[in-house]
């Protein structure tokens, strides 16, 4: 029997005769076996292959001949776009077998959700926030909706895993396990990872699974990168290229994104624009653009960089450059759908450091090179919020139980930590115990008990913005300092694209009304510098010593790159350069990364060397060093490098820090700020010692 044979007969005809499909395509063909067989997979494809079809093919088959009854399969998404785009294609295929599909999320109304509560689906496209929601819900018969749930579908798993979101979600399928009493199949999509074992070993818990499928994509794709010099002159060259065609255009900042969503209107571009601080409407126009406007322009953040589907999207353009080649492959997927159409990317630099990590980006991604996707160590903070999720859940909870259900989804924690983390929430009064059950004392109310805990849902925090409307419509969100006048000047916000005089602001409420406004506006968001790994880091440095990116370069990108290698002609493959001014300014240029150079700095500071700023490219000495300091340096990695805390650190904070004793908070961030093994890697290669004139 061959494995699509073994598919529900119901649902076999359908796939022929309804949906029109001749064959399967192989990962979905091979991903049938194995989750017919109710094992857990990881399923691989490049974007647009087909991996959503792949999943829930043989699960629905399941739920046909096992008579699987109310919800069965959640399927879990990162973001809000993704879940909208997939409900109709999932509704078209559940349909064709008389099965439903739902939607839950933060923008679903509340009669919506009582609808869905009173009649469940067969299948729940919803966010791990809107899980935890759920469970923790006021309603104790809320959490019932899950009894039933046979499987749960991770969708764009990497981006899971990346971070504590997927922690998170791996400790609310435990609890959903705990809830049905029984094990869920656990199936994971993903497009690009350099390590999809250790991924599956990851969301498996280790009780095994398989892999399925591959995620490299064809080299085959048309890449070029251009020297633009400022995000005004990019916003000239796209009004100029590409007219009548549909380009989504990638800026790794909401600030950045409106900027050139604002110039490209102004240039008469027809502009739709996405990010995460725009209303459901403003979001759902973008979203919309991809399937019903052709020559038009779609700004967007990361949140257009997963798996939604853009149809007959023409062009990719990256302002600037990721900070990975999986993020690059992702973006770029989005083209190439078309019968003999290439991938394609436009990389518009506006900064040379841009320029070199597009280079450096694209070397990597020609050598074959995808970044492993690492969870986050020590997950303590999560520890944190789970043990108060599952009092809030319970509506009281007993330790004994909480560390097994603890350690039953975080693997390598050992119970004592648990135990610190209990003593210290009673300790502190977040946390009360009487007769052995745990509740919410009076610093945990006041700390988390506002609009029904809701801050308890998510691991992430959600800066303080201020609302802006226009009448009763909804346009986004803003950080406050964008509302603070200058020279008595009326305030203008960029949102969606256009331009907005803010009339009046009621900080109570924390709502800004405003009127359109025919000038060009700036909106402000609290965001950080990005640390770039280490591999990424090095392959620059390969730039810079001659090696080619393997993409075309502009005329205009190939002259400035030409001018950056004459800047810096200190700059090798294989060594380390420690480069002093006249002045005696030292820079050590290590190409290691933000992470790897924090360790480096402890290391030089237990030296006495002092420091005065490091990056992802160098540390900056605030003397010139002494002959044997490296090799100093180095014979230290004779051991592992201790990492410890440092003041710079201070600037940072877990969500739950509170909750956590103040020697775990500082050992998950220091595991986390910081990269041990490229230090080490640094301290391994040889130094160059190099002295700069004002006529080098």
């Amino acid at each position: 029997m061959t494995p699509f044979e073994r598919l529900h007969p119901a649902l076999a005809y359908h796939v022929v005769n309804s949906l029109g499909w001749a064959t399967l395509r192989p990962t979905q063909i091979d991903a049938i076996g194995p989750i017919l067989d109710g094992e857990d997979v990881l399923l691989l494809a490049p974007t647009a292959g087909g991996k959503t079809e792949a999943a829930v093919l043989p699960l629905l088959s399941r739920m046909l001949t096992e008579d699987w009854s109310g919800l069965s399969v959640l399927y879990v998404c990162p973001i809000k776009a993704l879940l909208n785009n997939l409900a109709p294609r999932l509704e078209g295929y559940l349909g064709l077998v008389g099965r439903r599909v739902g939607l839950w999320h933060g923008d679903l109304g509340a009669s919506a959700r009582k609808r869905l509560l009173a009649d469940p689906p067969n299948l729940l496209l919803i966010t791990p926030e809107s899980i935890e929601g759920i469970l923790t819900s006021r309603d104790p018969d809320r959490a019932l909706l899950f009894r039933h749930v046979q499987a749960v579908v991770v969708d764009e798993l990497h981006a899971f895993a990346g971070d504590d979101r997927g922690w998170h979600l791996l400790a609310l399928i435990e609890r959903l396990t705990r809830l049905t009493g029984r094990r869920l199949q656990r199936l994971g999509l993903s497009a690009t990872v350099g390590n999809p074992d250790v991924l599956l070993d990851w969301l498996t818990l280790g009780r095994g699974g398989r892999v399925v499928g591959s995620g490299s994509a064809s080299q085959e794709a048309d890449v070029t990168i251009d020297y633009v010099g400022t995000l005004e002159n990019a916003a000239l060259v796209i009004s100029r290229l590409h007219r009548g065609e549909k380009r989504l255009i990638f800026c790794d900042s909401r600030t950045r994104v409106e900027a050139l969503a604002g110039a490209l209107r102004v240039a008469g571009i027809q502009v739709f624009v996405s990010h995460s601080s725009l209303s459901v409407e403003e979001r759902r126009q973008a979203e919309r653009a991809f399937g019903e406007a052709t020559d038009c322009a779609i700004v967007a953040t990361s949140t257009l960089e997963l798996g939604i589907d853009v149809g007959d999207l023409d062009r990719v353009i990256q302002i600037d450059a990721p900070a990975t080649v999986s993020s690059f492959l992702q973006r770029m997927g989005r083209t190439g759908r078309r019968p003999g159409a290439l991938r394609n990317c436009l990389f518009l630099a506006t900064s040379d450091e841009a320029l070199l990590c597009a280079t450096g980006l694209t070397t990597l991604w020609r050598q074959g090179f995808i970044e492993p996707v690492t969870p986050p160590p020590r997950p303590y903070q999560v520890v944190a919020q789970q043990l108060l999720a599952m009092v809030l859940q319970q509506r009281g909870a007993r330790a004994p139980e909480m560390r097994e259900a603890i350690q039953g989804a975080f693997r390598g924690i050992p119970g004592e930590i648990v135990d610190q983390t209990l003593a210290h929430l009673t300790r502190e009064e977040i946390l009360w115990e009487d007769a052995g059950v745990l509740w919410f004392g009076p610093r945990g109310e006041q700390a988390f008990g506002q609009r029904n805990f809701l801050e308890i849902l998510s691991v992430f925090t959600s800066p303080v913005q201020v609302q802006v409307r226009y009448g009763r419509a909804e346009l986004g969100s803003v950080d406050p300092l964008s509302l603070r006048r200058q020279d008595d000047k009326p305030v203008v916000l960029q949102l969606g694209g256009r331009g907005w005089h803010v009339t009046s602001v009621d900080w109570g409420r924390r709502i800004a009304w405003v009127e359109p406004s025919p000038s060009q506006g700036r909106t402000r968001w609290v965001g950080s510098a990005r640390s770039l790994g280490f591999a990424l880091c090095q392959a620059v440095r390969g730039v810079l010593a001659d090696v080619e990116p393997g993409v075309t370069l502009s005329r205009r990108a190939s002259a400035r790159l030409t001018e950056i290698r004459e800047e810096l002609p200190f700059c090798g493959d294989g060594y380390t350069s420690l480069v002093t001014d006249d002045e005696g300014v030292t820079r050590w240029w290590t190409f290691a990364g933000f992470a790897a150079n924090a360790v480096l700095v402890q290391l030089l500071d237990k030296t006495g060397t002092a420091v005065k700023r490091l990056d992802n490219f160098a540390i900056t000495l605030a003397r010139e060093p002494d002959e044997g300091l490296i090799t100093a340096l180095a014979a230290r990695t004779a051991k592992p490098l201790a990492v410890s805390w440092e003041p710079w650190m201070d600037q940072i904070e877990l969500k739950f820090s509170i909750c956590l004793p103040e020697a775990l908070a500082r050992e998950a961030l220091a595991a986390r700020l910081t990269d041990p093994q490229g230090a080490g890697a640094v301290l391994t290669q040889p130094v160059r010692r190099f002295r700069l004139t004002a006529t080098t």
